[in-house]
């Protein structure tokens, strides 16, 4: 529920309309915006509001609030902040997320903000001027604690502050002394440089020393003689007791309660937590010992709300709580993932998102005005690794593998498992990326088998491959790009499967091209198609997509009522692979002869409502801990590449596949010990997503990252190669040492796709498709050195500019086509080369470039890049089309489309 403008304070105004981050201080009960210079600066005597902002490329901005109290924040002050935040998130339209966050004691989503550390201040904050009244520089003694994010607490400034099992900084005015307590872990060590660096340059001016002292090491060093003199000499830590080691309790018992209007909490008299408990005009609060939700319905007050908060802070402080319990205040709908997983069967969310339909509103409304619009394509995936390697194929057969030959290795079988190599050039060397593909309907020895082939390859190839896992149905898209076009039969071709099948008396469905089969045709473009065969019933039917029907005497392709144009031109494409020689029946959904549904067992109810695309959400980091047998997950929140520790294994959940990180000096010894963790991560669901099993597990090692990995970060090629422990590699940084650094620049290719492949990478051989692949790198081609990030994909080549309105009044037909070739492919002068011809037969005209036949063949080895793959034969001039076709452009668009296609193909113009 939001409020009227006039209800909220004015210091909200325009907040949430930017992404980033919105402070305000309270300052003699008001909000004072804090500048972005000083966020980050938190004084122990206030208390702050924090909203986080963040702009997803669809769907509303998503906000987050967090109220931070200090040590010496006041009882008004700290109500106060409840309340204002409370306003906020109303002003928003009652959807956030609201964090209570005590000093020392914050969550890591908040710390991740202020990267690398928060430090607080003693005293006031002034907004008058800015900072603390008599601030001097004083000697601080601090604790880091933390591996990705840290908490830093100042400690009295004596010898038995120091202990075994922490990371201390001694800051003093002229020089940073880091202390390592033996028990420490690198990471943590590592962490604390990164603070070490914050304060050298906030607090130094970025000139002092740094020395870096070893717990139960004393050689003589200078360093370490200064730091013991400043205790008064050196003398052993004594060892900690018994009782401060923390023993981890076990799992605690969660509680619901209702709270009442007035304030009173009421337990739910159930032990089975279920959704349909929480009333949306109800306020509800959570009790999972180390951390408290508070629920609260949508149909509440904000007099309800501020009750429950209240309410619920009254409990933790007569139930003497520990001051480190985190409050989390949730609005329905918003629920967070550790919330719901703490219900039973909490439904998945469903948020319907919007199909483009806009655009082609939009496109109708320019129609009705006069203007003949044309359909703009839909966004193609980007390969993000050059496709034009080599690839082989095996497939399982018993317990040996089947080296498929070149024309077959576009043609899998449901009842068997492939193990799939795809070599592609890299900077410096060609890199290797494996799949062990999975028919849904293959035994389970040959699925083992896959794994185990898949593993043994990899460890006889050089260098360090990326493998994958892809059940068929759930293959990642980067799959299909490396295959370009992919057809899926029926049955299989394994002795195992034969044998399976033989001794259930199941019949054989395996595809021979003579039997009636039903298939389905998807894909993105040309270069990203398949023909699936599915069940030879209607209900296997989908008014969103094209359709083969194939009998022994005649064949059908029927057009959904809800497919595209671009769906229209794959399949025409795939009935080209599928059965040449038959002409085909088109038709259209709705008007179906009666030999078509009998060919399908008569006519059934099948779906015909358009297939929304699932909206993509950003990917989630998690480190993996497997000590002692128990297998742990830690989210790391704004991640960055630094997060990548070199010690750790870690998990980058991008939803539709997840990727298992292993770093070099992880304990992980094995890809196949990586992809068993990556197993038991999809099974633990941590996102409560819905996760499946099947979800593709991509294996990849530190340094052999490849770029449809990288391209989740901003991304420096030289950190994912330097050397040494994580501790090692950050004090190189800070000392100042960057010629250990100095390594070969990789993954920074761009997402070429086949058309726009440089010179340097000829086709060397032609698959079944008809596009060819190179056998190795060429010398000539380098990567880019900039850097990617999740906003901004990897560079390609300038994309052939086209006209959206022909005709239109805003442009001359000079200006409908442009192309972008390299100085190596240049035509003639556009003067000379260009003129109208139809390329499309629809009457419109179409100003193209004109090219030589021997550079439009997909078998050429000097091919043009940057025009339309789709219409080889429309850059030809008049005169070679003639030659070529023996009739007039004219009259070849005036054929059947599949006539079109078997001629083109005759030619190596499809």
């Amino acid at each position: 529920m939001s409020l009227h403008r006039k209800d909220t304070d004015s210091a909200f105004e325009g907040a949430g309309s930017k992404a980033g981050l919105e402070i305000w201080c309270i300052e003699n009960l008001r909000l004072v915006p804090v500048p972005k210079s000083s966020h980050g600066k938190f004084y122990t005597g206030n208390a702050y509001i924090v909203l986080k902002t963040v702009l997803p490329k669809t769907g509303p901005a998503q906000h987050e609030i967090h109220y931070w109290l200090g040590n010496d924040t006041n009882k008004v002050d700290s109500a106060f902040a409840s309340d204002k935040a409370l306003e906020l998130d109303a002003a928003l339209g009652s959807c956030t997320v609201q964090y209570r966050e005590l000093q020392g004691l914050e969550t890591g989503k908040f710390l991740s903000y202020f990267k690398p550390c928060i430090i607080p201040v003693e005293g006031l904050y002034s907004s008058h001027q800015g900072h603390l009244n008599g601030e001097t520089y004083k000697f601080s003694l601090l604790t880091c604690k933390g591996d990705h994010v840290v908490h830093i607490k100042e400690v009295p400034f004596s010898r038995s502050s120091l202990n075994h099992n922490d990371v201390f900084i001694l800051d003093t005015a002229s020089k940073i002394f880091l202390f390592s307590g033996c028990n420490s872990s690198i990471q943590e060590r590592a962490k604390a440089l990164e603070v070490v660096q914050y304060i050298k340059e906030n607090n130094h001016g970025g000139k002092c020393e740094v020395a870096t002292i070893e717990d139960g090491k004393f050689v003589g060093d200078s360093d370490v003689g200064e730091f013991w003199s400043l205790f008064g000499g050196f003398a052993p830590i004594p060892r900690d007791s018994p009782s401060s080691v923390q023993k981890q309790s076990d799992a605690p018992s969660v509680k619901l309660f209702w709270i009442t209007t007035q304030g009173k909490l009421c337990q739910t008299g159930t032990d089975s937590l279920n959704k349909k408990i929480l009333e949306t005009d109800k306020c509800y609060m959570l009790d999972c010992g180390a951390e408290i939700f508070v629920w609260m319905g949508r149909q509440t007050l904000i007099s309800e709300r501020k009750t429950s908060i209240s309410a619920t802070e009254d409990f933790l402080r007569t139930q003497g709580r520990s001051t480190g319990t985190h409050l989390t205040f949730l609005t329905e709908g918003l629920e967070s993932n550790i919330f719901r997983s703490y219900f039973d069967n909490w439904p998945q969310k469903v948020e319907p998102k919007l199909y483009e339909e806009g655009r082609e509103k939009v496109a109708a409304i320019f129609k009705q005005q006069g203007y003949e619009v044309k359909e703009l394509p839909e966004e193609d995936c980007e390969p993000f690794i050059n496709c034009r390697g080599t690839l082989k194929v095996w497939r399982v057969n018993g317990d040996e593998l089947s080296l498929l030959p070149v024309p077959e290795q576009t043609k899998f079988y449901s009842g068997d498992c492939y193990v799939v190599q795809f070599t592609y050039p890299g900077n410096e060397r060609d890199e290797n990326l494996f799949y062990a593909w999975i028919g849904r309907r293959s035994v389970m020895e040959d699925r083992r088998d896959a794994i185990s082939h898949m593993n043994a390859i990899v460890d006889s190839t050089k260098g360090d491959p990326v493998l994958a896992q892809a059940v068929e149905d759930k293959e990642p898209v980067q799959f299909f790009l490396i295959f370009q076009t992919l057809i899926i039969f029926k049955g299989g071709m394994s002795k195992r499967y034969k044998k399976f099948i033989a001794e259930k008396g199941i019949t054989d469905e395996t595809y021979d091209g003579i039997k009636t089969a039903l298939f389905r045709v998807q894909g993105t473009s040309p270069q990203n198609m398949q023909a699936i065969e599915v069940d030879l019933v209607s209900s296997s039917l989908n008014s969103s997509y094209c359709y083969i029907l194939q009998t022994e005497t005649f064949i059908f392709t029927w057009i959904g009522s809800l497919s595209s144009t671009r769906d229209h031109d794959l399949l025409d494409r795939m009935l080209e692979l599928i059965n040449p020689t038959l002409q085909p029946i088109s038709v259209r959904e709705g008007s179906e002869p009666d030999i078509f549904w009998n060919a399908l067992g008569g006519k059934a109810e099948y779906p015909k409502a358009k297939e929304m695309k699932q909206c993509v959400e950003d990917p989630h980091l998690f480190t993996l801990n497997t000590t002692e047998g128990d297998f742990k997950v830690k989210e790391i929140y704004n991640f960055s590449q630094d997060d990548l520790t070199t010690e750790d294994v870690l998990v980058l959940d991008c939803h539709r596949e997840i990727y298992v990180w292993i770093g070099c000096h992880s304990s992980v010894g094995s890809k196949q010990e990586a992809l068993t963790l990556g197993l038991k991560f999809l099974e633990m669901d941590v996102l409560v997503e819905g996760l499946s099993l099947e979800t593709p597990i991509y294996i990849v090692t530190e340094g052999h990252e490849p770029p449809f990995f990288t391209r989740f970060f901003e991304w420096d090629p030289s950190k994912a190669n330097m050397h040494g422990n994580s501790f090692e590699r950050k004090l190189a940084i800070l000392k100042g040492k960057p010629h250990n650094l100095e390594v070969p620049t990789r993954n920074s290719w761009k997402a070429y796709s086949r058309e726009t492949t440089p010179d340097g990478l000829r086709s060397k051989s032609v698959i079944s498709n008809g596009l060819g692949r190179s056998g190795s790198p060429a010398s000539s081609v380098s990567g880019s050195n900039s850097k990617s990030s999740t906003n901004q994909l990897f560079s390609s080549p300038t994309p052939i500019v086209r006209k959206l309105f022909s005709g239109s009044p805003h442009g001359s037909a000079d200006e409908s086509l442009v192309s972008a070739g390299s100085p190596a492919a240049e035509p003639r002068s556009l003067s000379q080369s260009a003129g109208f011809i139809q390329a499309d037969g629809s009457g419109d005209c179409v100003n193209l470039l004109i090219y030589p036949y021997e550079r439009l063949s997909v078998i050429s080895s000097d091919p043009v890049a940057g025009i339309d793959v789709t219409k080889r034969e429309a850059y030809l001039s008049d005169e070679d089309f003639q030659d070529k076709f023996g009739m007039t452009k004219r009259a070849f668009y005036e054929l059947p489309k599949w006539r079109q296609n078997k001629l083109k193909m005759s030619l190596h113009l499809f």
